[in-house]
């Protein structure tokens, strides 16, 4: 078995710890477990905690700026402080929790560009805490949040990007101090109107939130401006709606209260 070192902070000759998922693909609400092997180094090691959590990468907007950072979420702590003996070797099992409001890192059986979720896997030794590199997972989309998606690519919208923002959306009750928004280029017949639309899914156990932002397109003589309409997915009854018709009819009411028309 190879273990992965941990960063500088722990020390030359210090422990080394490898994470190993047991099945990287998950779903919104769903689980993903694990192992961590942890194998003493060349001198015995108090360890005060060693833990798991899902990491992500989000983008923050602080006055006129904006950054990235990574963002730990659904964090579970493995041990209490114990003793890694020299050499010695120790395995702790796991399972996180998906929240049902984790981004999507796949979409129409692709990787979703421009998301990417994670384990990370944390030890501290002496107070000098490290993490292991992101050990990856893949968050397909529930059914509900699936028959969206296709709704929309049956209706012409091709998938542009992907990214998480730190932040809350207006009207909308959240568990995760994020959102992801999913961007799409318009089909033609919306293209004169918008640049482009972005797509939220805030889920939960019986049904979910679909946030819509449309990204209007600004004029000779006007600034373009975001308008936002959202509606809520039961998952009993999604497969028995005709969504494409649907959303056609949120986006042109939206567009409407916009002064658009398509």
């Amino acid at each position: 078995m190879v273990f992965k070192k941990l960063l500088k902070a722990m020390g030359v000759g210090g422990p080394s710890v490898e994470t190993v998922l047991h099945n990287p693909n998950t779903t919104p609400g769903g689980t993903i477990s694990g192992d961590v092997h942890l194998m003493g180094g060349e001198h015995d090691s108090d360890i005060r905690y060693v833990s798991v959590a899902l990491r992500t990468r989000v983008e923050v907007e602080s006055g006129d700026s904006e950054y990235n950072t990574n963002m730990e979420y659904a964090k579970v702590q493995l041990t209490g402080p114990f003793q890694l003996r020299k050499g010695a070797r120790h395995s702790l099992p796991f399972t996180l929790q998906i929240p049902w409001e984790a981004p999507l890192t796949h979409m129409y059986g692709q990787p979703l560009h421009g998301t990417t979720v994670g384990v990370a896997t944390e030890l501290e030794v002496a107070r000098a805490v490290d993490a292991t590199d992101l050990d990856p997972i893949a968050v397909h989309p529930l059914p509900a949040q699936e028959r969206i998606l296709a709704a929309f690519a049956n209706l012409g919208f091709r998938f542009r990007s992907a990214d998480c923002e730190r932040g809350y959306i207006r009207g909308i009750r959240q568990e995760l101090p994020f959102y992801q928004e999913i961007e799409f280029y318009p089909p033609p017949q919306y293209a004169s109107g918008i640049n482009e639309l972005e797509v939220t899914f805030v889920a939960s156990p019986h049904s979910m939130e679909v946030v819509l932002e449309l990204d209007k397109r600004g004029g000779l003589f006007t600034e373009g401006h975001d308008s936002l309409t959202h509606f809520t997915v039961d998952y009993a009854s999604v497969h028995t709606t005709n969504w494409e018709h649907e959303l056609q009819q949120f986006l042109n009411q939206a567009a409407r209260r916009r002064g658009l028309f398509f």
